[in-house]
């Protein structure tokens, strides 16, 4: 019952209900959740659908992947799907991110697919203003090794390219 009422605070806090969670203990830990992959929708971003419960949309922890209007951003989705769709999967949640979104740990196959996205060279390690990010080891190795969308060289992070051409929404 308790992984239950868990579970639900979970859900109605990444879908803005965050006071009708509050039900929850403030610091529990949420466990992981079993689940299967059914929808990719970009590179770093998929939909998993626990057995008996709405499917969750999950943004990959650690990583930017280059939306679907950034060049390589069709390729990025289709090795995230390569990977992942229609696959058991297990999300080890973390906070909720934008867009609706948990920012989680995701597993497929005993493989971290944020870590393995980077290193097949189809995302890039999150940055902040003073660290190069969690994955910079594997990101260096990717574009040295020409991997993925580095292959041809002058690909954009995600950052840099809507700081050059702004977000997919204002593109024409």
């Amino acid at each position: 019952m308790k992984c239950l009422v868990l579970k639900l605070a979970l859900a109605l806090a990444l879908q803005g209900l965050a006071p009708l969670a509050m039900a929850a203990p403030p610091k529990a830990e949420v466990p992981p959740l079993q689940g299967r992959v059914t929808q990719v929708r970009d590179g770093g971003t998929l939909e998993v659908t626990p057995p008996g419960q709405p499917p969750l949309l999950v943004a990959l922890r650690n990583i930017e992947a280059p939306p679907l209007c950034q060049p390589g951003g069709a390729e990025a989705r289709q090795a995230l799907a390569d990977l992942a769709l229609n696959k058991p999967a297990l999300v080890t949640p973390g906070r909720a991110g934008a867009r609706g979104r948990v920012l989680a740990a995701v597993r497929v196959d005993e493989v971290d697919l944020s870590r393995r996205m980077v290193e097949e060279g189809f995302a890039w390690s999150t940055r902040s203003k003073w660290d190069r990010g969690p994955l910079v080891k594997e990101e260096r190795m990717a574009k040295t090794l020409r991997r993925g969308l580095h292959a041809q060289g002058g690909m954009l992070s995600p950052t840099e390219f809507r700081r050059r051409h702004g977000g997919c929404s204002e593109r024409p």
